[in-house]
């Protein structure tokens, strides 16, 4: 079984530095890397302490690819309704080699209407957008020389550089939250997706990434080789109560930069975004003690994560942690706390699961 880190920042002036936070990503990274973590993943958002540190994951996880030696990078994710597909492809691409084919390419529609707003794009495209820009995208990776005229954006006789190292190309992966036409997406298509449960309708993920499973299959791919990738908040410690306290100082952050950012959707309603006004008020309405009421977050003990992980498998079916351990403004030494304990007591209890039946394909060109 294959575990994860997920860089998400959300914190304040007061907390950190952007640039010592960045350090200590890379820090923790090499430290993920040497105890046998699978990969690591970073977010694309812009404009508030919520996630806005990381407007460019290509650049972020460049600088982590020349410190590390066999993680997997990951974007987590790239917006393409903000880019031109033949920039992206091009920055992915890139990335790619300089990784030396230990990219995952993750792309997403994101949620925040501030952003499209100042990128000039209308939410209402936003759906429209993403699966024209990823088809771009998979041409230009894969043909030499591209020709396609979309709604949005046209390629002439288009030869991208550099090519991408793996082949055919990097394994893309969806990000698919409360959206049922994002999970049947990418059934068909044959991607991979990442969910975040703490932000899903309880009982109705569960629902999607089974039928996701099962579309996948009745689209003719080989069942078991679909993956999934589930985002979670981790807090591990030697003892329960530092475990919580430890949790509730990070979270607390975490929660306010969030709710700061979703304020964006008042009085905004969009069809390409159904229930979301219903999400946003859920946000609000959280605190870290929902948090781990609702199994959102690992928090507790080693043999705490080992139970809750079991049970993420025992509802899920097979998935990959991917955890938020240095959230919030986190000290260095807890989430490398964190990370020491997974790998030592809590990974070895689920190295019987085997990995997917297809692994990514890392060939050079």
């Amino acid at each position: 079984m294959k575990f994860g880190i997920n860089f998400f920042p959300s914190f304040r002036p007061s907390d950190s530095t952007t640039a010592d936070y960045y350090q200590q990503c890379l820090t923790l990274a090499e430290c993920a890397d040497r105890l046998g973590f699978h990969s690591v993943k970073t977010v694309e958002h812009s404009f508030y302490d919520y996630g806005g540190h990381s407007p460019n994951p290509s650049v972020f996880l460049s600088a982590l690819a020349v410190r590390t030696q066999r993680i997997r990078v990951m974007t987590g994710a790239v917006i393409p309704a903000f880019h031109h597909p033949a920039h992206l492809a091009g920055d992915l691409s890139m990335l790619d080699n300089m990784s030396r084919g230990r990219l995952d390419a993750g792309f997403g529609r994101a949620f925040l209407p501030k952003e499209f707003e100042v990128f000039g794009v209308p939410m209402a495209e936003s759906r429209a957008r993403f699966e024209e820009a990823i088809g771009m995208i998979q041409q230009l990776w894969t043909q030499d020389r591209v020709q396609a005229r979309g709604q949005f954006w046209h390629l002439d006789d288009v030869h991208l550089m550099p090519r991408p190292f793996q082949r055919p190309h990097p394994p893309i992966w969806i990000a698919a939250i409360s959206s049922e036409e994002s999970f049947a997406y990418a059934a068909r298509h044959g991607f991979n997706v990442m969910i975040v449960p703490y932000a899903g309708k309880p009982g109705t993920l569960e629902q999607y990434v089974k039928m996701y499973r099962q579309m996948w299959a009745d689209a003719g791919h080989t069942p078991g080789t679909e993956q999934v990738q589930m985002s979670q908040f981790c807090c591990i410690s030697r003892t329960r109560d530092q475990a919580r306290e430890g949790f509730e100082r990070i979270m607390t952050r975490y929660l306010e930069t969030f709710a700061e950012a979703v304020q964006s959707w008042e009085g905004k309603t969009s069809d390409q975004y159904p229930g979301y006004d219903k999400m946003v008020a859920s946000i609000l309405a959280m605190t870290p003690q929902k948090i781990i009421d609702n199994k959102a977050a690992y928090v507790g003990t080693p043999q705490d994560m080992v139970e809750m992980v079991q049970a993420n498998l025992d509802q899920f079916g097979r998935v990959e942690p991917s955890m938020q351990i240095n959230f919030g403004g986190n000290r260095t030494e807890d989430a490398i706390q964190t990370l020491e304990l997974i790998a030592q007591e809590v990974m070895p209890h689920f190295a019987h699961i085997d990995p997917p039946i297809s692994a990514p394909i890392s060939q050079a060109a």
